[in-house]
Formats: structure tokens, sequence, C-alpha cells
């Protein structure tokens, strides 16, 4: 839940190794065929959603083929896409087929502002904003039963709370179904619209969690213990709520509530989180996902026949995001690698045929050149064993070291994930090995391990990721004199730290839109994180309490002791890390006579999802780090930096 805030850059990447195993030393380097540039890299597309239409032959989703979010529509079947949208300034991403007809949902935001609208695009080509209002942020929450109405969530009466309407689809009119009157977090709503359940979170991990009933407006605690609780879905019968929680445990498993008789029942649990779980249209299949050693793992099951479904095999690795059709006829699911862009896939189960419907890989870019992920794990300065995502260059060897960046997710509380992301494998094919840390405090490896950062940021989990470049530093492969730092959004706030805290710990720092002023963040997060503020106070400290830690671990007011070249990204238009964070940071660093890019996006939030943006922030990244770690470039005095 940590990363709820500060989620930024996630990173992305993939396939396991045995814990704890090194990366073998190459003594003949297998060089790759060709370096691409950041264009060939951004020829990829990025594909995310996936609605079946009513009749069940086609799919609409979103893609950034064009530059930007659209909508496209393709055949279950597979063949030829179609534009449906073209926007060439704000990113539209798809919502939902309508149920009856082809009418379409989606939504946008004003330049990663992050107040979404949700959007109908007639049959005819016309677009209308159902959730008008400039200040009003609304989220798709779901289909009514009998698909005539449609619910969401938004802050339009009172912009720090998010109540839930219900909009008909006869007329288009939406009536308040739940004032939010109580700072709480709406998670589900039964299929007979009588049950609601919430959540107010305690701390970034732990939370309270209530059925509301809106018959008799009776509100009941099921929460038995401090834990985690996350309802997941209500039983097609409307008797049941199914959640997960860590009650007694390290990891998340699926309780069933009895809302009859207030019996629990444990239904699913595995050696690691479970992450979320979903119900078939008539509730046949169920489907979770697994967070196993940052990959997900997907497992269906048959309620029906009570035995698991045969998953269709497919080369490209990891599954993620599974929905099935109205019918349950057809399934919708992506599959990827580190390596590899994911790619969505349609199945069949009456002809048992799989269809790969999108191809996002650019042919310019040949496979066995890039760097697969794998897992390694080392221990921390007290023995505590971190997990972390590493790719080594085909061109590393000992006999020629390579340079290395540790690379810090967001969060807190984020992961670093095996699935496939641009600007690592652009480094990596450049020649830099990237170290993708989960410190303590990442989430997907038990709770205590999730809490351990609490009231220490920028201590603990710093050493984690100093540990992080030892662990780089002691194999023959990496070049120790040259190990940099990067990181997003609570990355950017790690690297911000490790460059003022332990300043010559890395010889550059990367930082994209991270946070520098502990006191100013807090206490101008966005309204319509009110419910959540307090738990995040519980995890990072509060302005008003706690100003002197907070002050202590913010590293604008250490920027006088910055020794290394710097880089710092950051969006305009960021609602969670302002702009004035990185001003003043870059104004600050540019007082210690040490080298400073700034790059500014003024059509940007809190991450890059322009295309032109992307190619522009990590081709500078590159010849940064080009400059300053690898010397391609000397200074005026003629001395490497």
């Amino acid at each position: 839940m940590k990363n709820w805030i500060y989620g930024g850059i996630a990173l992305l990447a993939t396939s396991c190794s045995s814990p704890q195993e090194k990366q073998e030393v190459q003594q003949t380097p297998v060089l790759p065929s060709q370096h691409y540039t950041i264009e060939q890299f951004m020829d990829n597309a990025s594909v995310s959603g996936g609605s079946f239409s009513h009749d069940e032959s086609k799919i609409l989703y979103s893609t950034d083929v064009s530059g930007i979010y659209n909508l496209y529509t393709i055949p279950v079947s597979g063949g030829e896409h179609t534009q449906i949208t073209d926007s060439d300034s704000n990113s539209f991403f798809a919502i939902s087929y309508f149920p009856k007809d082809d009418r379409m949902l989606f939504s946008s935001d004003d330049n990663g502002n992050e107040i979404y609208h949700i959007y109908l695009r007639e049959e005819d080509g016309t677009i209308r904003d159902l959730t008008p209002g400039a200040e009003a942020r609304s989220s798709f929450f779901g289909w009514s039963r009998d698909k005539n109405s449609f619910f969401f969530q938004s802050n339009k009466r009172d912009s720090r709370f998010m109540d839930v309407y219900e909009m008909e689809l006869e007329n288009l009119e939406a009536e308040l179904i739940y004032e939010n009157s109580e700072n709480l977090q709406v998670s589900k709503i039964s299929d007979d619209k009588n049950h609601l359940a919430l959540v107010k979170p305690i701390t970034t991990n732990d939370n309270n969690l209530y059925l509301y009933n809106r018959n008799t407006k009776e509100k009941t605690q099921l929460d038995q213990e401090q834990a985690g609780y996350t309802p997941v879905y209500f039983s097609r019968d409307n008797r049941s709520l199914f959640y997960t929680t860590d009650t007694g445990d390290e990891f998340a498993y699926l309780m069933r509530y009895d809302m009859e008789t207030g019996e629990r029942e444990k239904v699913a649990q595995e050696d690691w989180d479970i992450m979320y779980a979903t119900l078939s249209e008539s509730g046949r299949y169920r489907v979770i996902g697994i967070n196993e050693d940052a990959k997900t793992v997907v497992k269906i099951q048959d309620l029906e026949n009570d035995e698991p479904l045969e998953f269709p095999d497919v080369a490209d690795g990891e599954i993620k995001s599974v929905r099935f059709s109205a019918s349950e006829e057809k399934m919708l699911f992506y599959a990827g690698t580190s390596k590899s862009t994911s790619n969505m896939y349609a199945h069949d189960f009456n002809t048992g045929e799989t269809t790969r419907l999108t191809n996002t890989m650019s042919p310019q870019i040949d496979l066995n050149d890039l760097v697969e992920g794998k897992v390694v794990r080392y221990p921390s300065f007290d023995g505590t064993e971190i997990p972390a995502i590493f790719y080594m260059p085909h061109q590393a060897i000992a006999d020629s070291p390579v340079p290395a960046m540790v690379w810090v997710h967001g969060g807190p509380g984020g992961q670093s994930r095996l699935s496939y992301f641009p600007l690592i494998q652009y480094l990596a094919n450049h020649g830099y090995a990237i170290l993708a840390v989960n410190n303590r405090g990442s989430s997907g490896y038990g709770k205590t391990f999730f809490k351990m950062d609490d009231r220490q940021h920028g201590e603990g989990d710093l050493q984690d990721v100093i540990e992080g470049k030892n662990y780089l530093a002691g194999l023959p492969e990496i070049d120790s004199s040259k190990i940099g730092i990067i990181g997003g959004s609570y990355g950017g706030f790690m690297t911000m730290a490790a460059m003022t805290s332990a300043p010559t710990e890395f010889d550059v720092g990367v930082n994209l839109f991270g946070v520098t002023n502990w006191l100013r963040t807090l206490q101008s997060i966005p309204p319509w994180w009110e419910s959540f503020k307090q738990a995040l106070y519980e995890e990072m400290g509060d302005p008003a309490t706690d100003s002197v830690r907070l002050h202590r671990i913010s590293p604008l007011f250490h920027a006088e002791k910055i020794k290394r070249p710097l880089m710092v990204l950051q969006g305009a238009t960021d609602p969670r890390v302002l702009q004035v964070e990185s001003d003043e940071i870059v104004d600050a660093a540019r007082q210690n006579d040490v080298p400073v890019e700034y790059v500014l996006f003024e059509d940007e939030g809190h991450g890059f999802v322009k295309k032109e943006n992307q190619i522009e922030a990590y081709g500078k990244i590159l010849t940064f780090l080009n400059t300053y770690l690898k010397g391609e470039e000397e200074t005026a005095a003629g001395a490497k930096l």
C-alpha cells in the first residue's frame, strides 16, 4: 500500500536465478550485434487495458504507438488494429466497451495532473465528459450486475473524499449512493448494490475493514487484529465477502467472510503474497495473482469443477492481467519478459486456440542483444538479505569491466519487478550494468521486511542501497570506480539522500522527480489522498510533530554536501512531487560548483508518458552517464570527472 502515494517510476524487469547466486564471470564477451538508439528502443509500443465488445468480436485497449496513449480496437481473432481516437496532447486510457452496444468509456487527465475524468465516446465518434469539473477527480468503479448502469467514485462534493455514484445508461445521470463522510476508502460493491466493503488505513500496511449495509446504514467492523486487509470481491450470491489479509502471517492470503453467519474461511494461501483475486462473470472462474519473487504468477480455479484451469502455453514468459469475456468462452491476458515488451493475447475456450493480438517489440531490435534480468540477493550492513534484479551487459568481462548504476524504485514501499523497462535495456545495451535494489521497506517480501524502513527513511534503506553498490563493486565484471545511483519518485529521494548523506559513495546521481523536502511534500499531498494521509504520516512522520527528523532526512537542507555530478528530471504538472522540489535542489547543487543538468517537461506529471519526452529524457540520461561516469568526454580542464 505504501507505493500509492509516491509510486513514481516503478521498475519493471524479469526471470529468476537461484537466491544468492552471483552472475558467473564470462571469459569472452558476447557482444551485442548493435548498440541501439533511444529512438529504436522507443519504437516499441506499450499496451494497456482490454475490454471485450458486447458481441465479443473486438477488444478495446490503449497503446502509445502514435506517441501518446489513444484508444484502439482489434478483432478477437486477430488482424488489423483500428485507431479510435487521435489525441496529440493528453493520453486516453481505455476503460470499457458498453455492455450492450459499441459505445466506449475512457479516462484522461490534463497533462499528468492526475485529475482524471470519465469520457463517453458515442458510436458516431463524438466525445462527452461524463464527470465535468476542473477539480473533480473521478474513477470508474464497475458495471452494475444488470448492465444498465455503472458506478464511479468522485471527489466533486468534497475534494478530500471519494464518494460513490451510480450513472444510469438510459439518461446518463448520476446519483450519489454513498457519501464518504468518514474519510474511508470504498473498495467493492456487491452485485445487489446493498453492501460496500470499506477500509480505513492505519499504517501503510495495516487497516480496518468494514462492511456497510446501504439498507440499514449499519457499518460492521470485520478486522480481528491489526493487519492488512484488502477486499477483492463479493460472491455472486451476495452472501460472502472475499478479502486478502496477512493476519498472523508474513504474506497475504485469501479469506471468505459469510455475511449471514459471520463465519470465516481461508480459501487460498501461497508462499508469497496473493496480490489480487477476481471472479469471472458468472463466478465460475477465480483468478489469483501471486507476487512470487518479483514476478506475477497467475492461477485460475474452475470453481464449478473444483479444479485448476490449464493455462495456454505462450512463449513470452510472465502472465498477467487476465480477464474473461461475459460469456466466459474467451479470455484476454498479457505476457512478456524482462527483455521483451508485453503483448496481448486472446484465448478461445471453444476452439482451444490462443491468438497473439499485438506485436509491441520494435522490429529493429534483436532480442539476443538485450539482457535478461536475474534475481540476486546480498547481505546488508546488519545481515538482512536484500533481493535485487541484476542486468549484466553482454560485453562485461573481468578483463574489460563496465560501469554500473544502482536503481532504486519508487514508493515508499514499491518493488523492482521482473518485466520489461526500456530505460534499463537501453542503458544495458550501451554497456551499463544495472542493479535494481529492493531495499528494506519494499513490498513483496513479507510484512516484517515491508515495515523495516518505517520512520527510518534515508537511513537503513539507504544503507541497503550502498551495500548494493558494494555488491556490484565486488564483481570482477564491474568497474568499482564507476558506480552511480538512479531512481524515480521515492527512488529520486534516495538518490538525493545518497548524494547528501553519503556524498562520496556514488560517482553520479540521476534523480527523476524525487522528494527533496519532506516537510513541504507531506504538507502538500493532493487533497484526494486525505483518507491515506494519516497512514502516510505514521510511516514517514507528521510534519507538525516530527519536523526535526524530517528536516534531517530532507536532502535539500544538506545540499552543500553534494560533490558529484547530478542530473534531475521533473514534470511541471506533477501533483505528488511538486516542481519546486527539483527547482530548489538544482539551484542549491549548482552553488557547489559541480556539474548539474536539469530537464523539465512542461506537459508531464509524475512520470513521463509521452514518447517524445521519454526519448529526450532517456537519451539525455545516457549522454550524462557517458560523460560523467564512463568519462567519454573531458572537462574543460582536461580532467575526467
